[in-house]
């Protein structure tokens, strides 16, 4: 492979703001692993965050690259999988993807087939743009990507504030996690945090159900378990907070040790782990660390805390939730889905198709 940019290339970052910032170019926020491709005739490189190759895990993405991309390029974007039939993306599926079994891999090619939103362009033929005002990349990807067809997408962008807004808005509706100003007169900066991302902040009171040990040490904690009641009155494993100081993990642990109880008659037992509900016991064993021990202990589920949480996956939170307050005037029966804020129901395909 011999191009301008040969991989590994770091990608350029986002740093978090509370508002949208006027008189930048807008585009969706997308919820999948960011990746940079490269293309030199018949060779595809399929590089990732961390800089390790994703090659071998997305044989339909290769494919479509040598279909839809220019001869010589470098193409920084994100890698999907859309459910249209669930009108979401599927970042679970997407997790899936990544297997060591080479069998696997290819079933999973054709049963959740990835896609590949771009959104910069950082060479074309010979010539290194990562120097060149990002909205001259933008246009230059639009041309070059102007007959891509479909599992290869560019991203929607405005500059117009007002559609921004509406955008982060009704999209999330469709799965997509907020949106990414850049200035029109930016380079390309690898592994800087130049870009900015809106994402969005909600709270959710939730019962403490049981926490796990910190690494450090087995007198402190270091995750609560979260739950919430559905409508048929079962408390559902919601997901986690656990990012306390040292001296709050060893305090909480004291705390905690009186409401301390036994799986039996526990919302989350082996009974209702074995009989399908979801519980924390479902993932005892980390797909992405097959030593590492995620049992838990149970409480009574009597405490109330109120959380951050950006959007749920489903029934869970998307990601870790943030320690917010204590509740103690909240009744944990009173902990329910239905104070969720839930957000417009938005087209995917409309997203995909639209620029």
């Amino acid at each position: 492979m011999d191009l301008p940019l040969n991989p590994p290339v770091k990608p350029m970052l986002a740093k978090p703001v509370a508002e949208i910032p006027p008189g930048q170019l807008y585009e969706p926020k997308w919820d999948g692993f960011r990746s940079i491709i490269f293309r030199d005739g018949d060779e595809v490189e399929i590089g990732s965050r961390n800089e390790k190759p994703m090659t071998r895990y997305f044989p339909e993405v290769v494919r479509a690259v040598l279909e839809n991309f220019p001869e010589r390029a470098v193409i920084d974007g994100e890698i999907i999988v859309a459910d249209t039939g669930r009108n979401t993306l599927d970042f679970e599926a997407l997790q899936q993807r990544i297997h060591p079994a080479a069998s696997r891999v290819t079933l999973l090619s054709e049963q959740t087939p990835a896609g590949f939103v771009a959104f910069d362009l950082l060479a074309l033929g010979d010539e290194d743009l990562t120097v060149r005002p990002f909205a001259e990349r933008r246009a230059k990807l639009e041309e070059c990507l102007a007959s891509a067809k479909p599992p290869v997408y560019v991203t929607p962008a405005t500059d117009d504030l007002e559609t921004a807004r509406r955008w982060f808005a009704e999209f999330e509706g469709a799965g997509l996690d907020g949106l990414i100003a850049k200035a029109k007169d930016l380079g390309y900066e690898p592994d800087k945090r130049v870009m900015t991302k809106i994402k969005h902040k909600r709270t959710a009171d939730c019962v403490v159900a049981g926490y796990r040990l910190h690494k450090s040490g087995d007198d402190r904690i270091g995750s609560l378990l979260l739950g919430l009641y559905d409508d048929r009155d079962v408390l559902v494993s919601v997901g986690v907070i656990g990012s306390f100081p040292m001296k709050v993990r060893e305090e909480l642990f004291v705390e905690l040790q009186p409401l301390v109880t036994e799986l039996e008659g526990h919302p989350w037992n082996w009974a209702a782990h074995m009989s399908g509900e979801r519980t924390p016991r479902k993932n005892e064993v980390s797909r992405w660390n097959a030593g590492k021990d995620l049992s838990f202990t149970p409480l009574r589920p009597e405490r109330v805390v109120e959380v951050r949480y950006d959007y749920m996956e489903g029934e869970r939170f998307r990601h870790t939730a943030q320690f917010e307050r204590w509740r103690p005037d909240r009744q944990p029966r009173s902990c329910t889905y239905d104070q969720l804020e839930r957000p417009v129901r938005f087209n995917l395909a409309d997203v995909l198709t639209s620029r």
